[in-house]
């Protein structure tokens, strides 16, 4: 079996001009690993899609329903080891897509190889931003981070080592969820999210304004609320940070790995150089970013 590189996305509920309060929706296009290669060939002439064989000791449950809120099926995909001898760990992965596109299905790559090497993956399809505002789509997260661990036997996992694993808006997500008080993840893998919306170096988007239902100043309260860094204590687990060289991507990166060196938690950048954002949807920067995350699981959760 294998991936095809033709382009697929679940399609988003389109409202046109609508807006939550004052906030005109951002004009989104579906956000794919294919669209985003397409874009990025035209200037980096190097990079070549991502197109692996499904290895063979996997299994994957697609399209399972892991919640029915207000008559929409919450769905995600489960990727784990055949070999039941032993328990595995578990990353929960949260695609990005400016918190109004993409789809469970950007996570495919990562998910197979992370599960080949010995990890139990949900890749959680989320309620996005025209469909439900903040805080629904962490709150699905969350859900579905409770789901996996209910089925923990059925999966092989263990479900004391839990990782959240998110890129772009979905590393702002993933991120929030790992530091936030009562979730208990173990881990959190943040690939080129910003972790503040109100720190001097973030810069004020309309996709995050329509997601968090107004403008900073008008909303400064959800805005804070929404921001990792401010929930950052003794009992935040180890972070990853892979990032492109786009600062407006770092907001927040280096406050935050200094609490968590104040607090003695295991921390670690890796910067790859001359990138743009997405980085993650091509090669040679997917297998970097793959080879960077399975080290730290590894030693994390392992």
């Amino acid at each position: 079996m294998i991936f095809s590189a033709r382009l697929t996305y679940i399609s988003i509920f389109v409202i046109g001009n609508m807006a939550f309060g004052q906030i005109q929706r951002p004009n989104a296009i579906p956000y794919t690993n294919e669209a985003t290669f397409e874009k990025f060939k035209k200037k980096y002439h190097f990079v070549t899609p991502i197109d692996r064989p499904v290895p063979q000791n996997i299994s994957i449950d697609q399209d399972v329903e892991y919640a029915h809120i207000k008559g929409l099926s919450l769905k995600a995909d489960v990727y784990y080891p055949k070999d039941r001898s032993g328990k595995y760990p578990g990353v929960a992965m949260v695609h990005g897509g400016g918190w109004i596109s993409g789809s469970k299905e950007n996570e495919k790559f990562m998910a197979v190889e992370l599960a080949s090497k010995g990890y139990v993956v949900i890749a959680v399809g989320y309620r996005l931003a025209d469909v439900a505002p903040y805080p629904a789509g962490v709150e699905d997260i969350e859900t579905g981070i409770e789901w996996l661990k209910k089925n923990h036997r059925r999966y092989g996992l263990n479900k004391k080592k839990v990782a959240v694993l998110g890129e772009s808006a979905g590393a702002q997500i993933a991120t929030l969820v790992g530091v936030r008080a009562g979730n208990k993840t173990q881990a959190i893998v943040n690939v080129d999210g910003i972790v503040s919306f109100i720190h001097p170096e973030a810069e004020e988007s309309t996709y995050a304004a329509y997601w968090l239902g107004g403008d900073r100043i008008t909303h400064l309260k959800k805005w804070t609320e929404a921001s990792p860094l401010e929930y950052v204590d003794k009992k935040t687990p180890p972070t990853l940070f892979i990032n492109s060289s786009q600062p407006r991507f770092h907001a927040g990166r280096d406050d935050m790995m200094n609490k968590l060196k104040g607090f003695k938690t295991y921390t670690e950048v890796h910067e790859i150089k001359d990138t743009p954002h997405s980085f993650w949807s091509a090669d040679p920067w997917f297998t970097e970013t793959l080879n960077v995350t399975v080290r730290f699981l590894d030693r994390v959760l392992k």
